[in-house]
């Protein structure tokens, strides 16, 4: 039954990639690739920690950031973290982490004891955000909305609307039980769709999405179905394309040469002061 359903509509998956893995780290997206295909979606990291090897210390850790906002995602474990503004804490398990670089910020991390599983993604920012001042948003397990078996990271999805004050774009964290089905019907405008699977296996009309997988869907407004293939968890990204350019530094993306500059000149200015006091 489910596969005469979506033969009626069906969004094709255009892309497929397990990315690149180093260590505990799987880049599963990149400005410079996939990134262009989905931004505002640039970048997407699935990180997984076995708890084993001691982490790497947050004083050895500490990088910038300009042009963008960075969304932590924590599916298991917990993680320290740590900004130039003073805040600190740890983000456990269920938590989500806004942190909205805009002109320059630097931050540190390093996962807590035992299994730690994170999808961190990089939202590239309109003009009018993008050398704004700095800022984060910590949202703890309880206080992120639910719809169904969607959790609302950024955005809205049904009646639950997220506490974070993000652009106009979507996205959730999905729980499926096996063989259970759902559909996503993307808001009018958002025509950029992807999926990133962390556990299980995602049907859709065409394939069959796997653990460790991101899939990218033809740009359309069309609703996307699933089912579920065994216990399955996964994010979900829509919004209207980027419809700026993305330049690049190091840790940054901008829509301009001149709105890169800004952004790499602070975070500079940010990391003298850092050295200064021996942080870094």
């Amino acid at each position: 039954m489910f596969a005469r359903q979506i033969e009626n509509r069906s969004r094709e998956v255009v892309q497929r990639t397990r990315g690149g893995t180093r260590g505990p780290i799987t880049r599963l997206v990149s400005p410079s690739d996939l990134g262009q295909l989905i931004k505002p979606f640039v970048f997407l990291d699935l990180a997984a920690f076995d708890g084993r090897l001691a982490p790497t210390p947050m004083d050895y850790g500490w990088h910038p950031h300009s042009g963008i906002a960075t969304v932590t995602v924590m599916l298991e474990g917990g993680v320290r973290f740590a900004e130039t503004t003073g805040k600190d804490g740890v983000l456990p398990a269920g938590s989500v982490e806004w942190m909205r670089a805009s002109n320059g910020v630097w931050h540190t991390g390093a996962p807590e004891p035992g299994r730690v599983r994170a999808f961190q993604l990089w939202v590239a920012l309109p003009p009018e955000l993008e050398n704004a001042p700095f800022a984060s948003h910590y949202v703890m397990p309880k206080d992120v909305p639910e719809e169904g078996p969607a959790r609302v990271i950024l955005g809205a999805y049904g009646n639950a609307r997220s506490p974070i004050d993000a652009p106009p774009m979507t996205y959730l964290s999905v729980s499926l039980k096996p063989g259970e089905r759902w559909t996503y019907q993307p808001p009018t405008g958002h025509t950029v769709a992807w999926v990133a699977v962390a556990e299980g296996a995602l049907r859709t009309s065409s394939t069959t999405i796997p653990s460790g997988e991101v899939a990218i869907f033809e740009p359309s407004e069309e609703a996307i179905q699933f089912q579920a293939e065994g216990k399955t968890g996964f994010v979900l990204g829509s919004a209207a394309k980027h419809p700026h350019d993305l330049v690049l530094g190091n840790y940054s993306v901008h829509t301009s040469g001149e709105a890169l500059r800004r952004g790499e000149s602070e975070i500079r200015r940010i990391g003298h002061e850092l050295r200064a006091k021996r942080t870094i």
